[in-house]
């Protein structure tokens, strides 16, 4: 369940996105608060991606304000970048280094040995990334999520490469970052493991009209 916070840490207001002369995001606003989740739905080519850009403060918006706390992110990006853990449809890992020594380049100090554990993974922590399989590199680009310890997860696809084990412990990490306060913004094509998120579908191709918010059953 998610955390109780009357609060919104993070409001999008208005957010408009061009790619050339297309408009890709329009007119987009959402808030939300310590505990919430939001599943970003639509089909190829809707914006999904690029909204998760936009609130990674990755990508300007062409229009609108995205604020944390009530500052915009534009005036200090890097204060902005400590607030998120982003995980884009690659895997952000050194295929050169250990699993153990991707993760102490996130950890803070903080020992991986918990995170590890939450991804089955224990036994890998001394192979080189790059003999990983698919489902394990993807594993470990969720526990990198874990590690940041941000409040923010932005997560495009990420159940992309699980199997059905690995999708629970998502789903388990997922609950405890949310009851922690924690917030949630994933794109997903299937259904993930997120009790009573709410749904924002993009369209495509917008035509001069916001998103849809819907309720998630």
């Amino acid at each position: 369940m998610a955390a109780s916070h009357n609060t919104p840490v993070l409001n999008a207001e208005s957010l408009s996105v061009f790619r050339g002369e297309r408009l890709v995001l329009d007119n987009i606003s959402v808030s939300l608060a310590a505990g919430d989740a939001v599943l970003l739905t639509g089909p190829n080519g809707a914006g999904k991606s690029t909204l998760l850009r936009v609130l990674a403060g990755l990508r300007r918006p062409d229009a609108g304000h995205l604020l944390w706390n009530g500052t915009d992110i534009l005036a200090d990006r890097t204060m902005h970048a400590a607030h998120i853990a982003y995980l884009g449809h690659q895997d952000a890992l050194k295929p050169g280094l250990t699993l153990s020594e991707n993760l102490a380049l996130f950890s803070r100090g903080e020992s991986p040995e918990d995170a590890l554990a939450d991804f089955d993974l224990t036994h890998l922590a001394d192979v080189p990334v790059r003999l990983l399989s698919a489902g394990q590199k993807r594993r470990a680009a969720l526990t990198r999520i874990i590690m940041a310890r941000a409040p923010l997860w932005l997560l495009d696809e990420p159940s992309l490469g699980l199997d059905i084990h690995s999708v629970g412990r998502l789903g388990t990490a997922l609950t405890r970052h949310r009851q922690a306060g924690g917030i949630v913004i994933a794109t997903t094509h299937v259904p993930l493991p997120l009790d009573n998120p709410r749904q924002l579908a993009l369209p495509g191709a917008p035509t001069g009209n916001q998103a849809l918010w819907e309720d998630q059953p």
